[in-house]
């Protein structure tokens, strides 16, 4: 047998015996890391919508706005899944948090597609000059 395959073999073998609570904690770790940054955040965000899982996604989306409240694209993603998890309610309390904010129209889509007709949070107010 080659030093490849063996290493392979015990690779494959420890991988097989790490037990649930290892894997539970990985899984852990990989979601922290990646929700320190927002556009990591978002990223695994979509892949998880993309793999079905919604709530997971929220979860996800959730962290990324703990550390980043003031973030938009997150927000109205995060807002969009609650319409697709019939919680427009809360989609709508999200989204009125972003009065005053821009929001780039390719992101309003997303919301409009998951939630239909929606308030379209106030754009940001130009100041007036004396």
């Amino acid at each position: 047998m080659t030093g490849k395959m063996l290493r392979f073999l015990l690779a494959l073998t420890a991988t097989a015996t790490l037990s649930p609570a290892a894997l539970a904690q990985d899984d852990a770790d990989a979601l922290a890391a990646a929700t320190q940054r927002v556009d990591s955040g978002l990223a695994l965000a979509r892949r998880q919508i993309a793999a079905s899982d919604l709530t997971g996604a929220l979860g996800t989306l959730e962290r990324v706005l703990l550390g980043y409240p003031e973030a938009v694209p997150p927000r109205l993603l995060y807002a969009a899944l609650l319409c697709r998890l019939d919680d427009r309610q809360g989609a709508e309390l999200e989204l009125g948090l972003l009065a005053g904010k821009s929001i780039a129209d390719p992101d309003w889509a997303g919301v409009a597609a998951a939630c239909g007709p929606v308030p379209r949070p106030a754009p940001p107010r130009r100041g007036k000059r004396r």
